[in-house]
């Protein structure tokens, strides 16, 4: 257990960096017309399938180190019937309304995954405890996270009511048990195109992230608090990216952190011992100063076997208990020095986070208003194509108006006033009488 009783705890939404006016600015001004940037968003059945692969363990048959909370052995085929539940009516509603073949959608799923507008679905991992809490504890307590993530999957959809969850998946074969949530975010009542529609940047923004991350937060260490019967708090929010910079990342630092509380033990037997080497050297110091001059040789002194054995146990002791202690000092010396060098780097690290701060919060609002942008340029093209359905439709009528007119002028001579009449009222022209007149043969001259 740790001391101070608090656990970190962390969700993340996948996201494509590489729609950002960076990258796609990046990719213009690079050889391969590619970018380095960051994708774990789910654009496409493709990218779904691979998030399949990988949370459900495909790739290496590993499957016993995972559990399903919720879903099948197929997130693609969660995701396909998650499609059916939330958008078929507004689907079968919209195609309906539509007098043209071409506008009508058979199949949504598919519609979105061809469209690289907008993501097919959203994966969120939660995490509550990191590596090192979790390293401590036996495969029993972990499995006790399932009723936690259980009740973190219910609360999802509780926070966020436009966002359902597809399939939920708990990994514990990584540093710590975590949670992947593949879901659909949605939103309804629209007055173009389909009444209910995918909606991603809808659903999740800055603003809405933030709460959503914050009531979840509470919810989870409520949750396990209950579940454990412990009383453990959260560590506070990272401010930026949600990424520790800390000395814990530091190459090696775990290893010489724990070697160092071993070593607090062999501490307190070094300091017996060095009680106990005090204690000894009165007595060394006694039997050197009541060792008796040889008869034969004044310069030389008679010692037992006894006492030299003594002085032999007490170098050894000195011998062990000196290599100890200056072990141990080493590796103080070495963590001090990993120390006092993250305290000379701390401002440092701090201006670094704030930039990546203010840079991503920047790349989100872009996006946001990119997407914004774009909802805006779907709802005139669907505008557009009204306005030429329209503009058809009156086309035809005026044609067949003509042909009507035509048809009974020849057959039947009362219809002249009629037309003079048309013609008076400026509803025709010249141009149209000249047309009925001359009972043109060319079916092109009435398409107008």
């Amino acid at each position: 257990m740790e001391n101070k009783k608090e656990l970190s705890y962390s969700l993340h939404l996948s996201n494509d960096k590489n729609k950002t006016k960076r990258a796609r600015q990046f990719a213009r001004n690079s050889t391969n017309s590619s970018t380095a940037f960051n994708n774990n968003a789910i654009q496409n059945s493709q990218q779904l399938s691979k998030v399949d692969k990988h949370n459900l363990r495909k790739y290496d048959n590993d499957k016993e180190l995972i559990c399903t909370i919720k879903g099948s052995s197929s997130i693609v085929e969660d995701t396909k019937n998650l499609y059916l539940e939330l958008f078929e009516n507004a689907r079968v509603k919209y195609n309906e309304k539509q007098t043209r073949n071409d506008r009508k959608i058979e199949n949504y799923f598919n519609h979105i995954s061809n469209d690289n507008k907008r993501d097919l679905a959203c994966e969120i991992i939660i995490e509550l405890g990191d590596m090192d809490y979790w390293a401590e504890q036996d495969d029993k307590f972990k499995k006790k996270m399932i009723e936690v993530y259980k009740e973190q999957m219910l609360d999802l959809e509780y926070v966020v009511p436009n966002f359902k969850i597809a399939n939920a998946t708990i990994h514990f074969d990584e540093s710590s048990p975590h949670l992947h949530i593949v879901g659909v975010p949605f939103k309804d009542g629209m007055k173009n195109g389909m009444s209910k529609q995918v909606g991603k940047s809808d659903v999740f923004t800055t603003d809405s992230l933030r709460n959503i991350q914050d009531k979840m937060r509470e919810y989870c260490i409520n949750s396990f608090n209950r579940i454990y019967n412990l009383n453990y708090t959260l560590k506070s929010k990272e401010e930026g990216r949600n990424q520790d910079i800390n000395v814990k990342n530091m190459t090696n630092y775990r290893e010489l952190k724990k070697e160092q509380e071993k070593n607090k033990k062999r501490l307190d037997e070094l300091n017996n011992k060095a009680d106990n080497l005090q204690n000894k050297s009165i007595q060394i110091n006694e039997i050197i100063d009541n060792l008796k001059p040889n008869k034969l040789n004044k310069n030389t002194y008679s010692i037992s076997n006894s006492e030299i054995e003594e002085i032999k146990n007490y170098i050894e002791q000195t011998t062990e208990t000196t290599s100890n202690l200056k072990s141990t000092n080493d590796l103080t010396t070495i963590l001090e020095h990993y120390e006092s060098d993250l305290k000379n780097h701390t401002n440092e690290v701090k201006n670094l986070q704030k930039k990546i701060k203010t840079r991503d919060d920047k790349i989100e609002y872009l996006q946001y208003e990119l997407d914004n942008a774009k909802d805006t340029i779907d709802k005139l093209e669907d505008k557009v194509s009204e306005l030429q359905n329209i503009v058809d439709y009156f086309k035809d009528l005026w044609k067949r108006f003509i042909e009507f007119l035509k048809d009974k002028f020849f057959s039947n001579n009362k219809y002249d006033d009629f037309i003079n009449d048309l013609y008076d009222e400026y509803i025709l022209d010249d141009n149209d009488i000249d047309i009925i007149q001359n009972n043109s043969k060319n079916k092109d001259d009435f398409e107008r």
